[in-house]
């Protein structure tokens, strides 16, 4: 069996741990699926939605060089779940910040991640222009 990323494979939940779960593809080949790769919504005990003997579905997403696989439930229910059409929309005329309403749609975990990061880089680059002035104590800036 060749085991190549963006595969799909069938394999039994072999072991439980708090980080994930461990499935045997068979073939002496185990792979692991991290706790965020078991489902689209948020998992608090992985024990709450998988047990030891289940026959899961899984996707191939990585193969290490060290033959550790990474696997995931949850992108293979993505790329199974049914798209829907979009229709073109008309292009917006500006640009408005959101508000409290519009930030209540559902995001998914990735783009609340890309967000996060983006924020937080541009709040530490301000942070440290503002500071860069300031050290060396009296006398104003040094060259």
């Amino acid at each position: 069996m060749s085991i190549e990323v963006g595969g799909k494979l069938s394999g039994k939940v072999s072991g439980i741990t708090h980080f994930g779960a461990f499935i045997d593809l068979g073939e002496g080949k185990t792979g692991l699926v991290h706790i965020s790769e078991v489902s689209n919504s948020y998992v608090k005990d992985i024990n709450d939605v998988l047990t030891v003997g289940d026959t899961v579905e899984v996707k191939v997403m990585s193969v290490g060089d060290d033959g550790k696989i990474g696997l995931s439930i949850r992108r293979l229910q993505e790329d199974t779940a049914p798209k829907r059409e979009e229709r073109p929309r008309a292009p917006r005329k500006e640009y408005r910040k959101p508000t409290v309403q519009s930030s209540q749609k559902k995001q998914s975990f990735d783009d609340l991640m890309s967000d996060f990061m983006k924020e937080s880089e541009d709040r530490l680059l301000s942070l440290k222009r503002n500071t860069e002035g300031k050290r060396g104590g009296r006398g104003g800036r040094r060259n």
